[in-house]
């Protein structure tokens, strides 16, 4: 039993929210302590409010597979609808300019209608008949985007977004902390939306936890034959699942879209992005919202923070070059043996592998994912 006075420390998870939430603060003092490193803070902060955007596209592939075991390998293609609306209702090219707020709620709910309308003809499909057809799906709508030029502009993509427009007394309240209302040179700005939307996330998909229609979705993955005969109107759930989930990767989009200013190119939501977002929900543990947010900063931070940092450790300290010189001054073919060496001593190109060996490791030794739902982990262990 714990001891009384535990309960009024705050959970882990508020101190997480509340570090990241600081982060700023952090990066503001140590400029000021060493001056010299005036662009660590704008990088970092960058990176990390990816991964918060990141965190809320995950959080909507776990209303899929984690709550209601529905096993969806098209979530990119949601995110990549989120974005494309996004860019039509925002670019100088259309008509429309209809600002950030509106263009956010058109891209949730957009995705959300494409959720639907997949949702709708698999409904009986489980399993791996679901994951090959929501495969397809991130196919056809990967092609579809590269292919409709004329709309999308293919692969030079849509721009450029324009940033959310700050309220006049927003912006003042904004000044007041020393926020600049320029979005493209104070990442402040677009980290603390993203925090806010995923806080709002967090709290939707806690309630949705303990509601009737979270409570269909898990009797639905633990036996779907035994939720109907329970009452539960499976279909319209399964649905409100595909909805849920394609909105949430569409609202992540938007904010995707306009953090990058353009859409990119379609072959950025392709299969190999709904893997990496399916690892981190592994990893971190199924039908969990701390473990899935826990997976997201784990993997991707890996990634995208961790990964080139190493590289550019090996880039100054000179072992790579030190390496190619040597190379070219002993083997008459030194251009293979240098490129040889080039990839060898480029951390990133072992990332995969280390993807890999840690999803082998942890279905080895901890299946249920690094902080997993309770009910998950009793299934497991027994």
């Amino acid at each position: 039993m714990k001891p009384s006075w535990t309960k009024f420390l705050p959970r882990w998870e508020v101190l997480a929210f509340l570090a990241i939430a600081l982060f700023p603060a952090f990066c503001a003092l140590v400029r000021s302590v060493f001056p010299v490193q005036s662009t660590w803070g704008n990088l970092f902060g960058s990176k990390l409010t990816d991964l918060l955007i990141y965190a809320i596209l995950a959080l909507g592939l776990n209303v899929a597979v984690g709550y209601t075991g529905l096993l969806q390998l098209g979530i990119a293609a949601f995110f990549g609808i989120g974005v494309y609306i996004t860019g039509i209702l925002t670019v100088n090219s259309y008509p429309f300019q209809v600002g950030f707020f509106v263009s956010l709620l058109s891209a949730t709910l957009g995705a959300a209608l494409f959720g639907l309308i997949l949702g709708a003809p698999t409904l009986r499909l489980r399993g791996d008949y679901l994951a090959i057809v929501t495969l397809g799906f991130g196919e056809v709508v990967k092609v579809t985007l590269r292919n409709l030029e004329e709309i999308t502009k293919g692969t030079k993509g849509l721009n450029p977004i324009p940033p959310p427009h700050l309220p006049d007394w927003l912006a003042v309240v904004a000044g007041w902390f020393g926020f600049s209302n320029k979005w493209d040179l104070d990442y402040r700005l677009f980290f603390y939306l993203s925090l806010f939307i995923l806080a709002i996330v967090v709290l939707l998909l806690k309630n949705l936890e303990h509601s009737k229609l979270g409570r269909s979705w898990v009797a639905i993955r633990e036996d779907e034959l035994a939720a109907s005969c329970m009452g539960v109107n499976v279909p319209r759930a399964k649905l409100a699942a595909f909805a849920v989930s394609a909105g949430l990767a569409g609202l992540a989009g938007c904010l995707y879209a306009t953090k990058l200013t353009n859409t990119a190119d379609p072959n950025a939501y392709d299969f190999n992005r709904s893997i990496i977002m399916l690892c981190c929900i592994i990893l971190g543990g199924l039908a969990s919202i701390r473990g899935t947010l826990l997976g997201v900063f784990l993997l991707l931070g890996f990634e995208y923070i961790v990964s080139p940092q190493i590289d550019s450790w090996i880039q100054d300290s000179g072992i790579l070059d030190s390496a190619v010189q040597w190379a070219k001054s002993v083997s008459p073919d030194s251009n293979q043996l240098a490129n040889a060496f080039a990839r060898l001593l480029t951390f990133s190109n072992w990332k995969f592998m280390i993807f890999g060996l840690a999803l082998v490791l942890m279905m080895r030794f901890r299946p249920e994912g690094l902080l997993p739902s309770s009910r998950i982990q009793q299934e497991l262990r027994h």
